[in-house]
């Protein structure tokens, strides 16, 4: 692994401007607008237009994988090579991907929540919070289901497991999508400190006064971390059901035994994680893509792609971290696009 290890190019200052033309590929390739980078206000709920799609048909078990059992969802039976999803948190359940089962109307899309949260309980032991396996999880869905040829798609958590499978060279992957990703946990911590710093002086003060004194389970803390997430996390207010779901069915041990209290301070296992050393060697068509007010600033998405050869890079205009929740149709408008292109090359 290689913890801590400095890169220059992941360290050059890159201009607003600069981003607004290096960053965002033109709307005909990413099928998404692409304005600048200027802060927008906070969106409010709005209803989706038009009336509403017929449901897809859907199928769920479970997957025997060490140290217990899987649960799994399948939506859709289009025609196109199955979408595998895996989600984040460490310890966050698949609940709050389920927009994404819209593109079960072109393939199969496969949710899993991964062992120890949401339909798949397991007792509290750190042992098997390793991202080995975790990483080893993914192989025994794919056999369980028979996914010999598959995308895949990673988020935050999620991507560093589905970084960590490629880089053990599977077979049958056609693509990787690494949304909103973690790939240096150093640089995760450095781009959120950075917006932190847009939070009031009085908000900033409660979180490093509560983290100096480790009583980060204090409410006021929480409400402070809030303040940060309602921007940076998911913008649209009120939260979705799907999105509150999965917090409150999250497993808050391993998400601090892995990460940390709050998404700004990595404390735990995954703290020194960083992959950027390693990302040279995915071989797949790989679409990077990422909120403009996510938890990873847009410059750092700019080069997670250009380390990945041959990448593509979408950045969502006035999303944060759950950039699908912010603004569905332009999210999967983009993974859309990309899926399609890849089959059709």
């Amino acid at each position: 692994m290689a913890a801590n290890r400095k890169n220059t190019s992941m360290t050059r200052t890159i201009s607003r401007d600069a981003l607004a033309a290096l960053l965002l590929c033109s709307a005909a390739a990413l099928s998404v607008s692409c304005p600048g980078l200027a802060q927008d206000p906070v969106p409010a709920a709005r209803p989706v237009a038009g009336a509403p799609a017929a449901p897809l048909p859907s199928a769920e078990g479970f997957v025997g994988v060490e140290g217990g059992r899987v649960w799994y969802r399948i939506v859709g039976q289009g025609p196109g090579i199955p979408l595998l999803v895996l989600h984040g948190g460490p310890g966050i359940p698949s609940a709050y991907l389920e927009p994404l089962g819209e593109l079960g109307r072109e393939r199969p899309v496969v949710f899993y929540d991964q062992l120890g949260c949401g339909h798949s309980p397991a007792e509290d032991d750190p042992k098997l919070w390793t991202v080995p396996r975790f990483v080893d999880e993914v192989s025994r869905v794919r056999e369980a289901l028979g996914l010999r040829k598959v995308h895949i798609l990673g988020h935050s958590w999620g991507a560093m497991v589905a970084t960590d499978y490629m880089l053990t060279r599977p077979e049958g992957v056609t693509s990787l999508v690494l949304a909103g990703p973690c790939l240096s946990a150093p640089r995760w911590s450095e781009d959120t400190r950075k917006l932190l710093l847009t939070l009031p002086a009085s908000t900033r003060k409660i979180i490093v006064d509560h983290e100096s004194a480790g009583t980060t389970e204090s409410p006021e803390y929480q409400e402070a971390v809030m303040e940060f997430y309602r921007l940076h996390v998911a913008r649209r207010q009120p939260w979705a059901e799907y999105l509150t779901r999965a917090l409150e069915t999250m497993n808050p041990a391993i998400y601090g035994y892995m990460w940390g209290p709050s998404e700004f301070t990595p404390t735990g296992i995954l703290r020194t994680y960083d992959r950027t050393g390693r990302l040279g060697e995915i071989g797949v068509p790989t679409l990077v893509v990422s909120g403009q007010h996510d938890e990873i600033l847009p410059e750092t998405a700019l080069e997670y792609h250009r380390l990945i050869p041959g990448a593509e890079l979408a950045i969502v205009p006035g999303a944060a971290h759950i950039a699908w929740h912010d603004d569905r149709d332009a999210f999967l408008a983009v993974v859309r696009g990309f899926l399609d292109r890849v089959e059709t090359r």
